[in-house]
């Protein structure tokens, strides 16, 4: 990796358009080598560039969906998309945000940023197959609203790599891997087979995003002389209104090496936050 790999980092969160911010996340992508340098790393901005649309609203607020039917669909597609268009900045801002936090918690910071920026870049993919499956479907990404609830999660975590690395890849990016079968199934008995496909490849390179949040997770916590499942529970309660909610895919966690202590004896009722809607 050059020593710019935190100004290409930035360039993707400082470019609004979606098919730029693609292009930059492939960029960045692209630059990835042996090494990399930690002096001076460019700061992340509090929140990342976004395109005027779509309007976005508190996820509380969302109207839940109905698959059925090809609207359904169109909005069940929109809400996924619009979930991995977050996904990009999630990733391309935890390589930035926190590899200093890393270094000094004297961990292979540019692994880390390694890493993230390999997560970034499938993000991208996924966001653009799911943007031409809507043209397809005569939506464009931003026609339809959606809500925040991925970003006010970061902004509730930019303060410790720990806690947003238990909030998104391990609860928020795990909770994709209990439900993407599921809805891709659903969508095949309404005849979108299409769609369906995209999610089955989108479900599949999920789980080593997932992966790469445990790894990290843990190693953090070893690095402190932490007990990961204790840290766990405990970062989920303070900053996770919503809780863990089953069902959960137990194959995709264990492969992803989500031990089932993290989630398994879990209190529903610990939390009473609103339902996070997609």
């Amino acid at each position: 990796m050059t020593e710019e790999w935190d100004k290409a980092a930035l360039a993707v969160l400082l470019t609004a358009d979606p098919e730029q911010k693609c292009e930059q996340a492939v960029t960045a992508y692209s630059q990835l080598a042996i090494r990399c340098s930690f002096d001076q790393i460019a700061a992340p901005p509090d929140r990342p560039a976004r395109p005027e649309k779509p309007l976005l609203s508190r996820p509380a607020k969302m109207k839940k969906r109905r698959l059925g039917g090809i609207e359904g669909r169109k909005s069940l597609l929109h809400a996924i998309a619009h979930i991995e268009f977050n996904a990009i900045d999630l990733a391309f801002d935890m390589a930035l945000r926190f590899a200093p936090e890393i270094r000094k918690s004297g961990l292979a910071a540019d692994e880390f940023v390694k890493d993230w920026i390999s997560v970034g870049f499938d993000e991208a993919r996924h966001f653009r197959m799911l943007s031409r499956r809507l043209d397809d479907l005569g939506v464009a990404y931003g026609d339809l609203p959606a809500h925040d609830g991925l970003w006010e999660s970061a902004e509730r975590t930019s303060d410790c790599v720990l806690a947003r690395l238990a909030i998104v890849p391990l609860v928020l990016e795990a909770r994709g891997l209990d439900v993407t079968p599921g809805i891709a199934a659903r969508l095949r008995r309404e005849g979108d087979y299409a769609s369906a496909e995209i999610l089955d490849l989108i479900w599949h390179e999920e789980i080593p995003h997932v992966q790469a949040g445990t790894r990290w997770f843990k190693r953090v916590c070893k690095a402190r002389g932490l007990s990961p499942e204790q840290e766990f529970l405990r970062l989920v309660t303070e900053r996770f209104s919503g809780g863990l909610k089953p069902p959960f895919n137990i194959k995709a966690r264990e492969i992803a090496g989500i031990p089932a202590s993290f989630y398994e004896n879990w209190n529903s009722n610990a939390n009473s936050g609103p339902e996070i809607r997609v």
